[in-house]
C-alpha cells in the first residue's frame, strides 16, 4: 500500500496509512518533474544552505511587505533583498543583502555593532549578539543566541554560540551550547578533501571538499576555549572540554576531551538537559527522555 513521488528512479515522498513504510508500493505513482536537491550526507546540509535560503526566501515573501527598518542607526544595503516579520528589533547594525537575502522572523534581535551579510536568515525569538559577524550562508534556527564570527553553517533550535569564537561549514543539532571562545577549523593546512566520520559505512569518508568543520549532535556541548579539528563528528549529549584538540569523531554521551572520554551517564545527562530546557521554559517529555535512552543504549 501508499502512493508514493519518484525523482530517477529514487523514492522522495512516500503517503501511507500505516505506522511504517510499506515494502512494496502499489499505490499511485508519479515521477515529480522539477530537480530537487538531495540532502543524504551531513555535509550537503550547510553546502546548499546560501541556495536554499534564496529559493526559501522567494516562497515565503512573495506579494508580502517586510515590516521597517526603524533604527536609524542600523546601515543596509539592497532594502529590496531584506524581510523583517512583526517584532523584530535591531540596533545600530549592518545588513547587507547584496550577495543573497536577509530574512529575521518575528520577535527576533539583532544587536549593536552585528554584522550580517546575505544569504542569512534568523529563526524566531533567536538573537545575534553584540558585535556578531555572520558572513553569509546562515541558517540560525528558532529561539538561539548566536555571536562570534559564523559562517556557511546551520543551527537547529534552541541552540547557543553566544560567544566570540570561529564556527564555519558547521552543522549543530539542537539544544547545544558552545562554551566562550570555541573555535572549529573548517580547512586543512594542506587544503586536503576532509574525510568526515559516517555512521553508515561506521568509519570515515572523503567529502569530496577541503571545507568542513564541526557536525554535532542534539544536546551536545563544549566548555570554554575548546577547539575542534577539521571535520569533527560529535555525537548526541556529548561534553567536550580541554585545551588540546579532541579526536575527529566523538560518539554519543561522552565527557571529556583530548586527555580522554569516559561515559556520560545517562541519568546525569538528562539531568542537565531537563535543565537547560527549563531555562528557555521547554518541558523534556518522556518521549524525548526514551529518544535519549534509545540512543544512549545503541552507543553503549
Amino acid at each position: 500500500m501508499g502512493d508514493a513521488i519518484y525523482k530517477n528512479t529514487r523514492v522522495v515522498a512516500v503517503r501511507t496509512d500505516d505506522d511504517e513504510l510499506p515494502e512494496v508500493i502499489s499505490g499511485k505513482v508519479s515521477e515529480y518533474p522539477d530537480e530537487i536537491v538531495l540532502i543524504d550526507q551531513l555535509w550537503k546540509i550547510f553546502q546548499n544552505n546560501g541556495n536554499q535560503i534564496r529559493a526559501d526566501y522567494k516562497l515565503i515573501t512573495t506579494n508580502r511587505k517586510s515590516a521597517p527598518v526603524k533604527d536609524p542607526h542600523t546601515r543596509t544595503y539592497n532594502d529590496g533583498n531584506i524581510f523583517l516579520e512583526e517584532g523584530v528589533v535591531i540596533h545600530a547594525a549592518i545588513l547587507n543583502a547584496e550577495n543573497g537575502p536577509i530574512y529575521l522572523d518575528k520577535n527576533s534581535q539583532v544587536q549593536e555593532g552585528a554584522i550580517i551579510r546575505g544569504p542569512f536568515t534568523l529563526g524566531e525569538g533567536s538573537i545575534v549578539n553584540m558585535g556578531g559577524k555572520m558572513r553569509g550562508d546562515n541558517t540560525i534556527g528558532p529561539f538561539c543566541k548566536i555571536g562570534g564570527e559564523v559562517s556557511n553553517s546551520v543551527l537547529f533550535g534552541y541552540c547557543n554560540k553566544a560567544h566570540d569564537g570561529f564556527l564555519g561549514n558547521s552543522v549543530l543539532g539542537e539544544w547545544c551550547n558552545l562554551g566562550a571562545d570555541t573555535n572549529t577549523s573548517n580547512l586543512k593546512n594542506n587544503y586536503d578533501n576532509v574525510r568526515l566520520w559516517s555512521y553508515a559505512k561506521n568509519g570515515f569518508v572523503d567529502i569530496g571538499q577541503p571545507n568542513c568543520g564541526l557536525i554535532m549532535g542534539d544536546h551536545s556541548k563544549s566548555g570554554i576555549n575548546t577547539m575542534f579539528n577539521t571535520g569533527t563528528v560529535v555525537g548526541v549529549s556529548s561534553n567536550i572540554f580541554g585545551g588540546s584538540y579532541p579526536r575527529n569523531f566523538i560518539p554519543s554521551f561522552q565527557w571529556g576531551g583530548a586527555s580522554g572520554l569516559v561515559t556520560y551517564q545517562f541519568d546525569k545527562a538528562i539531568e542537565t538537559a531537563a535543565r537547560m530546557m527549563a531555562r528557555r521554559n521547554v518541558v523534556l517529555n518522556e518521549i524525548e527522555k526514551e529518544i535519549l535512552k534509545n540512543v544512549f543504549e545503541q552507543t553503549k
